[in-house]
């Protein structure tokens, strides 16, 4: 049995800039994942990459196919959404601020450092290096902080820190033409954002230049048509100083000149002229007007512009956002929606849904502007989770942290649909109740750190953390029922026998102890160990006990006999990082006989503490290694801080959020009607000899998911009829789940509903008559 990651449950949303793709898929970072939220079907799923640390931008190309992410690091994953992988990798040299693909998908540009680099998009096609650089561009002073294609893909804006923009022509110019860009001066603080704006009547037609500075500044920008394209005699690579009345002459010394009035022009080789082909970065721009967003001493923090309906949404430092419309100004919302800065800001491709994203509070919204409502609204722990467990039925999640929340989440769909915030201190532990339409909590407001309720769910116990006490209460009535003292330590662990009435507690008196809480006895039995106990759980039959001390640990008692049956020593199996005091890092399942079963690591993120195992010498200083010195204010350790199983998974808490795994179904080995001479061999053997019939009978015989489908896609569109109807009955459930798993994930859908077709016409009578038995998969 195998488990893969599903999900990440309880951060939307961790920093850098969010997309929306094909108007409906919201893209956003969380820490070195990406998660991927559809709005109409109001469901996420992250996918399951990672980068080496946090992820600083990302950028989507214009059919949603494929996704650019690059991270702290300067470590770049080109990756094909809809199959889940990452094609290439590239490292950049600078810090990426800005990464934008052109609108027809061939280009990249990248805003690294004070660079502007353009590269060749790649494609599906496998290649040894895919990317290729196709143009660098330094005029920039200082850090690239923004960038902006145009519709035709020839130009490109580019604003920076040094408090301009600049708008570039990206194709060659004609020989003796200095490609110089145009520079839009007069911003008293960095370039946020710069865009293009179009004209209404010919939407392809730039007319229109804004630039969006830190300091809540719109700077409208338009050209004077009356001097398109025309060049300059300063313009050419070896022009000689003016000199009026002078003809020109060129690099043979004959004369090139056209009389045009009194004005003389200088004529291309080709004897055409120049100014009869414009091109922007060679216009007069001017600025039409300068408009504040009155929001001082706030800075502005994001912004986005939708050309089709002329409108520009800005977010801030103090939690405000602004809708405007263009290029008169008028504003058309202004409201605050979060307690600290707004670090994204961005339009969906018809402009009627706005996207805000708070890094520091974990917050996502989407908001329907027209109607004034909101499509999404999520957002995460604000400190790390400490606990969770699964409903009865595994469809809920219920998550406590140490911002004072109860989250509960839908597994399926992973949001959060509700939160309860009653709590004034960090929560500690949950349980769901049996009938599955119960929680309960517990929390430091009441110095509570553990919790447990028996199998009826009529008694609910609790321990302390200062009283070393248990307390036991009556689920119907709220009464006290009873105190059991005994532990000399912060009582860390409930749990009750799944057979009867007997409470185990483990305490950081190194001790764990059995109650009969029905009888009132007290302790029934007492289990010593020689360092503190962190936790205790039953085996499902009641006949076993385990719990985990301090110092890695794990001891195994017969609850029965009072016996200590074996110790499993964890401590190098869960390790993180090179040193001792570093967090563990890994999840680890094991057999009962000490044998390592599988160990998952929850995250390669080197951004956080305990993931890096060997140090970089290059990043070594006077004051030690880089990568180990503190310089974050903060006392928050990273790691695993609880795990829970469910049914088909089990989920852990961790600093990066609520990591979900769940059975991977095509590791598992389960035959229906296994021989010696059925192998993946004589599968393969029998697709080479083209028996796709035998060769299908044999995969379903194995049963192996992978073997399957690929004798499915070996079939010849000709040959499905007659392969179709010799597939025996008894077989016929498994086929038909692979097809139902295959059109939702494959895009040969025409060739998936032939066969289809063909299997309800050879098995139509056998498929109707145990429709029961078939329906889920139909």
């Amino acid at each position: 049995m195998n488990y893969r990651f599903q999900n990440l449950l309880g951060a939307p949303y961790r920093g850098g800039n969010v997309l929306i793709t094909q108007n409906t898929q919201l893209i956003s970072p969380v820490g070195n994942r990406v998660s991927i939220i559809d709005l109409i079907k109001s469901q996420t799923i992250t996918l399951p990459l990672q980068s080496s640390s946090n992820i600083r931008r990302i950028a989507a190309s214009p059919d949603g196919t494929f996704l650019l992410t690059v991270d702290e690091n300067h470590r770049c994953h080109f990756i094909n959404i809809p199959r889940r992988v990452i094609l290439h990798r590239i490292n950049f040299k600078n810090t990426v601020n800005a990464l934008k693909f052109s609108p027809d998908g061939k280009f990249i540009a990248v805003a690294a450092g004070k660079l502007v680099q353009i590269w060749r998009s790649p494609g599906f096609k496998k290649e040894f290096f895919a990317f290729e650089l196709v143009r660098t561009i330094a005029d920039c002073e200082d850090t690239v902080t923004a960038i902006d294609w145009s519709l035709d893909c020839k130009y490109l804006l580019v604003g920076s820190k040094d408090l301009a923009a600049r708008l570039f022509c990206v194709e060659k110019l004609k020989d003796g033409i200095l490609n110089k860009p145009f520079l839009f001066l007069g911003h008293r603080d960095n370039v946020v954002g710069c865009f293009f704006g179009y004209d209404k009547k010919n939407t392809d037609r730039v007319n229109k230049v804004y630039t969006i500075t830190r300091d809540c500044y719109i700077f409208s920008w338009g050209y004077n048509g009356n001097n398109a394209g025309n060049f300059d005699e300063n313009d050419e690579g070896n022009s000689d100083p003016a000199s009026p009345g002078t003809p020109e002459r060129d690099g043979e010394g004959s004369v090139n000149v056209v009389s045009l009035g009194n004005v003389k022009k200088r004529k291309d080789f080709d004897g055409k002229d120049l100014g009869e082909e414009g091109y922007l970065h060679k216009e007069k721009w001017e600025r039409l007007r300068k408009d504040g967003f009155v929001q001082s001493p706030a800075k502005l923090t994001a912004c986005d512009y939708h050309r089709g309906l002329d409108m520009v949404v800005v977010g801030f430092s103090n939690g405000v956002f602004g809708l405007y419309q263009m290029p008169d100004f008028v504003c058309m919302h202004l409201l605050s929606i979060s307690r600290e800065k707004i670090t994204a800001a961005v339009f969906n491709d018809s402009g009627n849904w706005l996207v805000f994203g708070c890094a520091k509070l974990g917050q996502l919204l989407v908001w329907e502007w027209r109607s004034e409502s909101y499509v999404l609204k999520q957002q995460g722990h604000y400190f790390d989770v400490n606990c969770l467990t699964y409903s009865p039925d595994s469809q809920l999640l219920a998550t406590g942290a140490d911002d004072n929340k109860v989250k509960v989440w839908t597994v399926s769909s992973g949001f959060c649909f509700v939160t309860f915030s009653e709590h004034t201190n960090a929560v500690t532990a949950l349980h769901f109740m049996a009938n599955n339409h119960c929680l309960l909590s517990a929390s430091l407001d009441g110095t509570f750190v553990s919790l447990a309720a028996d199998q009826s769910g009529e008694v609910i116990c609790a321990g302390t953390l200062d009283s070393f006490e248990i307390f036991v209460w009556s689920m119907k009535t709220g009464r006290l029922l009873d105190i059991l003292s005994g532990h000399g330590g912060p009582v860390h662990g409930l749990i009750f026998s799944p057979t009867n009435a007997v409470l185990a507690s483990s305490s950081w008196d190194k001790t764990v102890r059995l109650w009969d809480v029905f009888e009132g006895k007290g302790a029934v039995e007492t289990f010593p160990h020689t360092h503190d106990v962190l936790t205790v759980v039953y085996r499902p039959d009641g006949r076993q006990l385990a719990c985990s001390t301090l110092d890695g640990q794990i001891h195994f008692w017969d609850p029965i006999d009072g016996l200590l049956m074996y110790t499993i020593d964890g401590r190098r199996d869960i390790a993180g990082g090179r040193l001792m005091t570093d967090p563990s890092t890994s999840v680890c399942m094991m057999f009962a006989d000490q044998v390592l079963l599988r160990r998952f690591q929850i995250t390669h993120n080197l951004s956080l503490d305990g993931v890096l195992d060997f140090l970089n010498s290059k990043k070594m200083t006077d004051a030690g290694p880089l990568d180990l010195i503190d310089d974050v204010d903060s006392d928050t350790e990273e790691g695993v801080d609880k795990q829970t199983r469910a049914k088909l998974g089990f989920a852990a808490a961790t600093t990066e959020g609520v990591l979900v795994y769940s059975i991977d179904d095509s590791f598992i080995f389960d035959p229906t009607d296994l021989d010696i001479d059925v192998t993946p061999e004589a599968v393969e053997e029998a697709l080479d000899e083209d028996q796709p019939n035998k060769a299908l009978i044999l995969s379903l015989r194995l049963n192996e998911d992978s073997l399957i489908k690929k004798c499915i896609f070996s079939v010849s569109p000709l040959d499905i009829p007659a392969v179709a109807s010799s597939v025996p009955y008894k077989y016929l459930q498994r086929l038909i789940e692979a097809f139902s798993d295959l059109l939702e994930s494959c895009p040969h859908l025409e060739f998936i509903l032939r066969w289809c077709q063909e299997l309800c016409k050879a098995h139509g009578n056998s498929i109707q008559q145990n429709s029961r038995e078939s329906s889920s998969r139909i």
